[in-house]
């Protein structure tokens, strides 16, 4: 940090240019916040101090190609995502409320793979819940658009009308408040963790970024983009600045939960690259080989039914892996996570572009012939950054080891990407541009460094707590009713088999021992890295010991259960066969798979021991909303006072355990790989 504890005293900057809003009766002014030794502590300073520097910039450029204009704005479009789970589901994990996100759980039989969230209706709940949103957004003064399904179960986006760069970043961290105020009202909880729930999509942030005029957008390339020379001489900066601090701006989007989003799941990877399309692309290769340029024809899409118009195709397709994708007339930088704040990534570009500007400017200003100067300066740039710009998936292990070969950085972790704040050339540029000064600079290492180190201690002191009193006492209390039940068969008759309740017990005290030893490990690591002041350094290694046994346990002890013919051969076979039927309780209260009460009535499932899978699979209801425990409640009625208020009695005693046996027994957590 910047300043000693003792030292408090500091001062507020009204930003004129952000409009302030009337919140809950208050009237809010958009602030900077810098300290009494002018050193600024907040993200909207440098915001705008890399606004002005490129702007400055921008405008020498415009002024060579006759254009007078005072001012060139940032603009931003920031497409937010967020989860939308059940009130009650969030209440139950322990991990969700202190960390975020689930640290145990188990793959899902049934993800996302069906995509029937993403192109599925809206359900009524979120639809309201969105509708609302929209309305307080407006009355706040921010352009809600466009909402829809996300790919993941129970995820969404929000996306508003692009605005200048600052105003954008101060509606959208309105926009992530009022998400999370609302939902409480329609019994949701909003989550805007980067990587909830392991397996299905994380939440990212797009930031839609681009530079304008109050006449134009100075990344239209136009019909003819080989033509505009502008437009070439805006791209080809916006590419050497990007791979040129491609470090830097990795930083910006380093946080423990983005972590686990980068590099799967329609997120980007680690490595920053450039994808500009088709057409482009064709510019590009012809500029850097100086061969004929052969654009793409421009097509009508014809879809073969008189009823149907016809409409123009793009030139160019998307590319969804892609960190920095040019989309038309913008750049989409896809690396945010849903949590941040876009300034920091903003700053970066906006200062980066405004380094490469500088330079194209004293270099044009004084050129005779400023065309053939601005065209051989284009060429030169695109050929000396040629090896930025990606045209397939970014998840191929061919494109690391090409990357590798181009020499991009790939910085696969937080730890790992930080480093770049204090390096001697990103410090230089941003005390060039006035944005940020090495202290300031510095100071910011030391913050995303303790940040980081205080997220891993909590979700590890998160997960000794919860393997202690929740998954260690549920298999407990699981064998002792295996042991119950061999105990209780070889009463009645000792020919009887209780070789698959001695086959479980033997499997499970191997697990909980495991386990215990694990805990240990965990909590050694944990107090090791305290007494060094290197919590997230060294806790790494406590995790993995877990992963393993966990997984075991959660196959030994689940019960698998359907509602059908109940049958002993039935029930049996799937008893036999536990690793067919997981119960996922991280991937999302999404799938409304209600269980059938008429089905169940139908087939008279009255056995106790049915019964008892039942109590088990109400409390597994906790991510999937199965409808179980109010099933349960109504089958209850049709069994005697006595096995009700055993049953009663057991599932209020044993809630937690049941709760945590089902999905806390496979620990799916991955942690960064440490330096």
């Amino acid at each position: 940090g910047l300043r000693a504890t003792c030292e408090a005293r500091g001062y507020t900057a009204w930003d004129p240019t952000s409009y302030a809003f009337v919140k809950d009766d208050v009237l809010c002014i958009p602030t900077a916040f810098v300290s009494y030794t002018g050193e600024a502590l907040d993200k909207k300073t440098p915001l705008l101090r890399s606004m002005n520097a490129l702007s400055n910039q921008a405008v020498r450029i415009l002024k060579l190609f006759g254009k007078d204009v005072d001012y060139v704005s940032t603009t931003v479009g920031p497409e937010q995502e967020y989860f939308l789970i059940k009130k009650e589901d969030y209440e139950a994990r322990q991990d969700l409320i202190l960390t975020g996100r689930t640290l145990f759980g188990a793959p899902s039989a049934k993800g996302q793979e069906l995509e029937e969230h993403y192109f599925g209706v809206i359900r009524p709940e979120v639809s309201a819940f969105m509708k609302e949103l929209d309305e307080e957004l407006w009355k706040l003064g921010i352009p809600a658009k466009t909402k829809h399904n996300e790919v993941a179960p129970c995820q969404h986006e929000l996306a508003p009308i692009f605005d200048t760069t600052n105003v954008a970043i101060d509606h959208n961290l309105l926009t992530m408040e009022m998400m999370k105020k609302l939902a409480p009202k329609y019994g949701l909880v909003c989550l805007q963790h980067e990587k909830p729930f392991e397996g299905v999509n994380g939440s990212g942030k797009h930031n839609n970024w681009s530079l304008s005029t109050t006449e134009e957008n100075l990344l239209d390339p136009g019909d003819t983009p080989m033509e505009n020379l502008q437009f070439l001489v805006f791209l080809a900066a916006v590419i050497k600045a990007v791979d040129e601090y491609a470090d830097l701006l990795r930083t910006s989007v380093a946080t423990p939960g983005n972590d686990h989003r980068l590099g799967a799941n329609e997120a980007p990877p680690a490595i920053i690259s450039i994808f500009v399309g088709e057409e482009l692309e064709a510019v590009i290769d012809a500029i850097a080989s100086d061969s004929p340029y052969a654009g793409p024809v421009k097509m009508k899409m014809d879809l073969g039914v008189d009823v149907l118009p016809k409409f123009s195709k793009d030139t160019t397709d998307r590319n969804r892996t892609s960190p920095f994708a040019f989309t038309g007339n913008k750049f989409e930088f896809r690396m945010p996570g849903s949590a941040q704040n876009l300034s920091d990534c903003d700053t970066i570009l906006n200062t980066a572009v405004a380094k490469e500007l500088k330079g194209y400017a004293d270099e044009l200003e004084g050129a005779e012939d400023f065309t053939s100067a601005a065209i051989a300066l284009v060429k030169r740039t695109i050929r000396d950054n040629l090896g930025i710009i990606s045209t397939g998936t970014g998840y191929s292990a061919e494109w690391e080891e090409e990357a590798a070969r181009r020499g991009l950085p790939n910085k696969k972790n937080t730890p790992a990407a930080l480093p770049a704040l204090i390096d001697p050339k990103n410090i230089a540029l941003m005390e060039e541009f006035g944005v940020l000064t090495k202290v300031e600079m510095e100071s910011r290492y030391e913050v995303e460094l303790e940040h980081y180190s205080k997220i891993i201690n909590i979700e590890a002191l998160t997960m000794l707590e919860m393997a202690r009193k929740q998954l260690l006492p549920a298999i407990n209390s699981y064998m002792s009713e295996v042991a119950n039940t061999a105990a209780s068969k070889l009463a009645v008759s000792e020919s009887l088999s209780v070789r698959s309740e001695t086959k479980a017990l033997t499997r499970l005290s191997a697990d909980a021992d495991a386990m215990s030893d694990a805990v240990d490990e965990l909590q050694a690591a944990v107090d090791a890295a305290q007494a060094n002041g290197l919590a997230a350094l060294l806790i790494q290694s406590g995790y993995q010991a877990l992963v393993h046994l966990a997984a075991q346990h959660h196959l030994d002890n689940i019960h698998g259960f359907t509602v059908g013919v109940a049958q002993t051969v039935d029930e049996l076979a799937l008893l036999a066969d536990l690793s067919q039927h997981f119960i996922d309780l991280r991937a999302a209260a999404v799938y409304d798979n209600d269980l059938d009460a008429d089905q169940i009535e139908q087939y008279q499932i009255v056995d106790d021991r049915v019964l008892q899978l039942l109590v088990d699979h109400c409390v597994a209801a906790v991510f999937y909303d199965n409808g179980l425990t109010v099933i349960f409640l109504n089958i209850r009625k049709r069994f005697d006072q006595n096995i009700g208020t055993q049953l009663r009695i057991k599932l209020s005693i044993h809630t937690n355990s049941f709760l945590y046996r089902e999905f806390s027994s496979f620990l799916r957590i991955k942690f960064c790989n440490h330096r």
